[in-house]
């Protein structure tokens, strides 16, 4: 039987259902994460946005000097998250093999349902057709014989795509791609393939594997040679237990500025803790992530004494590790914080209902956060975790767009 993987990745998610929800929004460039005039970055933007060179994790004061005239509004995770479910209600009702990889995107093996829904482009229609119908929202689906096929064909012509790549066809999709469309080609990995004449996959498939294990290492050398190849596991694993929930954002521009790096922790620690509440876990361990200039990249951990689903112990611990773990003084060009070695929060229903244990009292209170975020967006209550008072929305007159946007 022939192995066919689907991807399915929704269409600027955050900013989409923004637009769905309020009308007056379709059509107009939506931002999604901190307000104009505090120090957060962009967590998403509606593809009107992108027209003018807006893009995830740019400090909101250059989204707003590029568009002041979008609609900028503060998330509501509580909200997204729920949608998500109505989502992965369609993926289980074709499937019993699905593996979310976000709140936003997923695999589905659908091998064999040729027999009851017809070949891999009609499937891909069903449910393209059943999220519509389930949510008002589109998405960019991928199918091809493996993960990797099905994730790059999902990128390869959103928004809204459908696009299938058999198993006689993978040369023809994969040559004309530019080589930084697979996967661990970051920016550095990027310049070195580049010094050796390869900008396309073809251009890599080319290249004898002794010659790129000399000049990238062997373990890259064949991962990339795999890829170029179209080889790569067809294995989708049907609830698998998280070991860790994290969040990073990656600066457009590298930053020097103390309180957008604390006000940025402060936006990716509450998106942390309300994934973990939503999913019932709890983590004891607290991870930084940074990245500097010139992609030096460090990791600084700590483990806590109770494990804990609270944005604030989160965020302070990040905070700390932050200003005391002995971190280089350079521009940040990545910062991202998660919480491991996650539990069922048994440890924390003992202390739910005694008044001195302040970490259960945030775990209460965060649930009634997220109750109340899912309604009226994620800036209506906070803990506290920033100096910014401001409303969940913003609106200006618009300016003319200054670019074409990029993929999601």
């Amino acid at each position: 039987m022939q192995r066919w993987i689907m991807h399915v990745d929704m269409d600027a998610f955050y900013a989409s259902i923004e637009q769905r929800d309020d009308p007056r929004l379709r059509g107009r460039p939506v931002v999604v994460g901190a307000l104009p005039g505090g120090r957060g970055v962009v967590a998403t933007c509606s593809y009107e946005a992108r027209r003018y060179g807006i893009r995830s994790a740019m400090p909101i004061a250059e989204a707003y000097k590029r568009c002041p005239g979008a609609t900028y509004l503060r998330p509501r995770m509580a909200h997204y998250a729920a949608v998500s479910r109505h989502i992965r209600a369609v993926f289980d009702g074709i499937s019993p093999l699905v593996e979310p990889v976000s709140i936003d995107e997923a695999f589905v093996d659908v091998s064999g349902l040729e027999r009851l829904i017809g070949p891999p482009a009609a499937i891909g229609a069903r449910v393209k057709a059943d999220i519509d119908a389930a949510v008002g929202l589109s998405a960019s689906v991928g199918i091809g014989p493996n993960r990797l096929i099905a994730k790059l064909a999902s990128e390869h012509r959103k928004p809204d795509a459908l696009t299938v790549v058999g198993p006689d066809a993978l040369r023809d999709f994969l040559d004309p791609l530019p080589v930084s469309a697979l996967r661990g080609v970051g920016p550095r990995t990027l310049v070195r393939v580049r010094r050796l004449g390869i900008e396309t996959v073809a251009d890599l498939r080319r290249r004898p594997v002794d010659m790129l294990q000399a000049q990238l290492g062997a373990r890259l050398a064949m991962d990339l040679h795999r890829q170029a190849h179209g080889l790569a596991s067809a294995e989708v694993v049907a609830d698998a237990t998280r070991k860790s929930i994290s969040k990073e954002t990656t600066f457009s521009s590298d930053q020097r500025s103390r309180g957008l790096l604390h006000d940025t922790l402060a936006e990716l620690a509450a998106a942390v803790v309300q994934t973990a509440r939503a999913e019932g876990v709890v983590g004891r361990v607290v991870t930084l992530k940074i990245r500097f200039a010139g992609f030096d990249t460090y990791t600084r951990q700590r483990r806590l004494t109770q494990p804990t689903d609270s944005a604030r112990v989160l965020l302070a611990e990040g905070r700390a590790l932050l200003e005391q773990a002995g971190l280089p003084d350079k521009p940040v060009r990545l910062i991202g914080i998660g919480l491991s070695a996650l539990q069922p929060p048994q440890a924390l229903q003992a202390d739910l209902f005694d008044a001195p244990d302040a970490l259960a009292r945030d775990s209460r209170l965060g649930h009634t956060l997220d109750a109340v975020n899912a309604r009226f967006g994620d800036g209506a209550l906070r803990l506290g975790l920033h100096r910014d008072t401001q409303p969940r929305q913003q609106t200006a007159d618009l300016p003319a767009p200054a670019a074409e946007p990029d993929a999601d």
